[in-house]
């Protein structure tokens, strides 16, 4: 896939696709982007962790369109395998801006409805990257994603043994 239809089709999902859909589209049917006022504090937390999700979707989004040449959509995967930036860090960060980004409406509109959106989100991520993603990757990248695997943790950042005696 070259870089330009990789860059177009990578903006299309997040403008049209998972992303939006699930950190836009179903929290507004939730709430309508009613707020029950919370605190100064709560908001300000809201909308710290809302620019830290779309700053994680939009940096691994285009990773996969500039590294991987391909995009987020399954249908479209990259056809390099993407371990840079963000990636380093842990397997799923794209997921994890989702899932800030819900927190951080829910904080933001103080409705703890979203927040209990973030764990059905979250289970649902779960599901599709143990039952689809995973076993894709493997099958397409083989010892390479088995390496990964065991260098970098799903959701949160393993800590080292190397690491952890610098600390």
């Amino acid at each position: 896939m070259s870089r330009l239809r990789a860059v177009l089709g990578s903006a299309t999902f997040i403008l049209f696709g998972g992303p939006t859909i699930v950190a836009g589209l179903v929290p507004w049917l939730l709430t309508r982007w009613a707020s029950d006022d919370p605190s100064t504090a709560l908001q300000f937390l809201g909308a710290v962790l809302i620019a830290i999700g779309v700053g994680l979707v939009l940096e691994t989004t285009a990773r996969f369109a500039l590294q991987g040449r391909g995009t987020p959509a399954p249908f479209a995967a990259p056809e390099r395998f993407v371990a840079r930036g963000s990636y380093r860090v842990v397997r799923n960060p794209m997921y994890v801006g989702v899932l800030a980004v819900i927190a951080g409406q829910a904080l933001l509109l103080g409705r703890e409805l979203l927040l209990g959106w973030v764990g059905v989100a979250a289970i649902l991520f779960q599901l599709f990257i143990v039952l689809h993603e995973e076993p894709e990757l493997r099958k397409r990248f083989g010892s390479e994603y088995d390496d990964y695997r065991r260098r970098v943790g799903r959701w949160f950042p393993r800590v080292s043994r190397s690491t952890s005696s610098a600390l």
